[in-house]
């Protein structure tokens, strides 16, 4: 099962925000004048690192399970649900599990972040690693459906994930007046579709950009090149969530809302993590941090000079705190 919903709309997503009403925190927005002169714009950060789970990534999982429960017709216990995730959606998914008193079975690559893998477990989800591959981790979550009838969730490809994700869109729209842009880190693509169909669907004139690793520049190669393009084994980037490729069905959103998609090297988000530490006094992941990067890049600021008031997203903030990985950040 792929989701109830055969395609995401401002309809859906506003379906999916009553639905998340009671569940979600309306994450705030930050600024921050050091980041606002290095950019030369005027910045609002939509902290999603302060959502439940860490990241953006329990909106999706929540409204997806919410409607598997209630579509289902049996009592939530009995059902068994699982994913496959590079480490955010696996945690996200968890804690929607445990809120409906579902089993979640997550198959992760076995070089995500301990910290991720901790978390999942921490909500009593069932933990499969794999070996960092797309083929791998497809063929992982198939063994654990096969012996459990687990329902498949796709934390990138599913409507109802997209539309819980696009949320953030509606919120943002009564948070922040006269946008002129939003910016967001894209990996399987779930949460640029879904938060670009809910902007552009109310207000067009607003710019819509993703921002990506330089090595896992999948969707900008996607949106050069007019169709999509995948990794068979996923790049390695310090920012580990959008490791991932992205989705069809994210994809065919992405075709027709995102403006452009910037790409940033390690070092770019390296430092903008860094920023957002130390300016802003923050908790967020290099992946949390890639839209950042790019609003502080030559190529976003010879690109989008018009645009004055931009929201970029945080995206998450679940990163491992051992000194050895923040060194990487010194």
């Amino acid at each position: 099962m792929e989701g109830n919903n055969n395609e995401v709309t401002l309809e859906t997503v506003k379906k999916a925000a009553s639905t998340l009403s009671d569940h979600v925190i309306r994450t705030p927005v930050q600024t921050c004048d050091t980041l606002d002169l290095l950019s030369g714009r005027r910045l609002f950060f939509k902290c999603e690192n302060f959502q439940k789970s860490g990241s953006f990534k329990f909106r999706g999982a929540c409204h997806a399970l919410s409607r598997l429960v209630s579509a289902n017709g049996t009592t939530p216990h009995r059902l068994q649900v699982v994913a496959g995730s590079t480490g955010n959606f696996a945690c996200g998914l968890a804690m929607a599990a445990e809120l409906f008193g579902v089993t979640a079975h997550v198959v992760m690559p076995n070089n995500s972040p301990e910290c991720k893998r901790q978390t999942a477990l921490s909500y009593g989800a069932d933990l499969t690693l794999c070996e960092p591959t797309a083929q791998d981790i497809a063929q992982t979550v198939k063994q654990v459906q096969d012996v459990t009838g687990a329902v498949f969730i796709s934390g990138g490809n599913n409507p109802d994930v997209i539309s819980g994700h696009g949320t953030m869109g509606l919120e943002l729209l009564r948070q922040v007046s006269n946008l002129d842009a939003v910016v967001m880190p894209v990996g399987t693509g779930g949460m640029l579709s879904g938060v670009s169909v809910a902007i552009k669907s109310i207000c067009p004139e607003i710019r819509i950009y993703g921002a990506e690793p330089e090595v896992a520049n999948d969707a900008a190669m996607s949106l050069s090149k007019g169709e999509r393009c995948t990794f068979a084994r996923f790049p390695q980037s310090i920012a580990d969530g959008l490791n991932g490729n992205i989705g069809p069905v994210p994809w065919t959103y992405i075709q027709s809302y995102v403006d452009n998609i910037f790409t940033v090297s390690e070092d770019e988000i390296k430092n903008a993590t860094r920023l957002v530490w130390e300016k802003m006094k923050l908790v967020v992941e290099p992946s949390g941090a890639v839209g950042v990067a790019a609003v502080l890049s030559d190529s976003f600021k010879a690109q989008a000079g018009g645009c004055r008031n931009v929201a970029v997203i945080l995206s998450g903030g679940n990163v491992d705190l051992q000194v050895d990985k923040l060194s990487e950040f010194l």
